[in-house]
């Protein structure tokens, strides 16, 4: 089993944590598991008291002891899709969403727009949902 022993600084660090300001309730959990295992609560007594389970007790105290303190307390940036269009292809996007709508319409649909966009370099495969999402991202709003 592991034996965590925390240093002075970091047991008040994690008090000062827990009391104040907004962390999320994963960071309070994680500082919780921490501080009641510097205390040499069991792993069951932490689980119990904590309502977490057995595993993420464990892996809270295991990264603390790999990673330090820090590491313990946040989250490991988490794999996805990368971005697909970049801040510029994004910027033509807004821009063309801003330009007066072509003949024959009020306004820009968000049919219109990808179609319009599929014609440009770049955008051959973008979609109405990822139109919708930049415009959405950006606070524009086509009716």
């Amino acid at each position: 089993m592991l034996r965590i022993k925390l240093e002075d600084n970091e047991v008040s660090f994690l008090m000062d944590f827990v009391r104040k300001g907004h962390k999320s309730a994963r960071e309070l959990t994680r500082a919780r598991i921490l501080l009641l295992s510097n205390q040499q609560k069991g792993i069951t007594e932490i689980v119990e008291t904590l309502g977490v389970s057995r595993n993420t007790t464990l892996n809270i105290r295991k990264r603390y002891i790999e990673e330090g303190l820090p590491n313990a307390l946040s989250d490991k940036p988490r794999s996805g899709q990368p971005m697909k269009y970049t801040e510029k292809h994004v910027a033509e996007v807004i821009a063309l969403a801003c330009s007066s709508s072509p003949d024959g319409s009020k306004r820009w649909s968000l049919s219109l727009l990808t179609e319009e966009l599929r014609k440009k370099e770049g955008f051959e495969t973008i979609g109405k949902e990822s139109v919708r999402l930049i415009l959405k991202k950006a606070k524009l709003s086509l009716g």
